[in-house]
């Protein structure tokens, strides 16, 4: 009796060992085929896919997919148009050629005027350029929000009165 239960809990361990060494195999051919479920939606989307998306590690690139489709959303609070041109901005201060081109390309493509770009990229400075004058002054944040909420308040005071 004592033999077999020891067979017995050797069967039991090995399996246990084999399942939980399948289980990232499994997962591998999950994220394999999420992957290729997230291609084929990029090909009938952009005529193929990103090679941004190519360079990321495999187990995160399907998700990465998810994350883009939704934050690219056309029914978001915020048109394409300027979310394109607040990328722009971004990307301009970064700086990054890559995300300048495709930002300043589908801002364009979405009907984005050259005077709308260069305002973009023109507040992407103005707020770097403050930032700079402030945080190099060390203005304490604290001051310099009283200070704001103070012009807030007289700037929406006069807009009422007129």
């Amino acid at each position: 009796m004592n033999k077999l239960f020891q067979k017995m809990k050797c069967i039991i361990t090995v399996s246990i060992i084999l399942f939980a060494l399948s289980v990232p195999l499994l997962a591998q051919e999950s994220e394999s085929d999420g992957w290729n479920k997230a291609q084929v939606e990029m090909k009938a989307m952009f005529g193929s896919v990103p090679v941004m998306f190519a360079k990321l590690p495999m187990h995160v690139r399907a998700s990465t997919w998810e994350w883009f489709k939704s934050i690219s959303n056309p029914d978001a609070a915020i048109p394409p148009k300027y979310g394109e041109l607040m990328g722009l901005a971004v990307a301009s201060q970064i700086p990054c050629e890559y995300c300048v081109y495709a930002h300043t390309s589908m801002a364009r493509m979405l009907g984005a005027t050259d005077e709308e770009i260069q305002e973009a990229v023109m507040k992407s400075a103005e707020v770097r350029h403050w930032s700079t004058i402030l945080n190099g002054n060390q203005v304490s944040f604290e001051s310099f929000k009283s200070n704001w909420d103070d012009i807030l308040a007289f700037v929406k005071a006069n807009s009422e009165s007129k």
